[in-house]
């Protein structure tokens, strides 16, 4: 199974998208947090919170392309 929706299933790619969308925001989320509890321990106003946010964004596009964006003809797919 490729992972890919049936183009004849009208409903076949909202799952897709709902994984996609998941995937960002938990990023976010997750090293957002990551960045806060560093903000609360090492005393900084927000910093590490910002940072961690903005690297959990583009941790979880990279997620993203690789789970979803690469073509068939890379020889794998998972």
């Amino acid at each position: 199974m490729s992972g890919r929706p049936n183009p004849n299933d009208a409903w076949g790619g909202m799952s897709t998208g709902w994984t996609i969308s998941a995937y960002l925001l938990s990023g976010i989320l997750v090293w957002g947090g990551v960045g806060w509890l560093i903000d609360h321990l090492v005393g900084t106003p927000k910093v590490f919170t910002a940072i961690g946010m903005v690297l959990g964004a583009g941790l979880g596009v990279y997620l993203v392309y690789i789970r979803y964006g690469r073509g068939e003809s890379d020889g794998h797919r998972s």
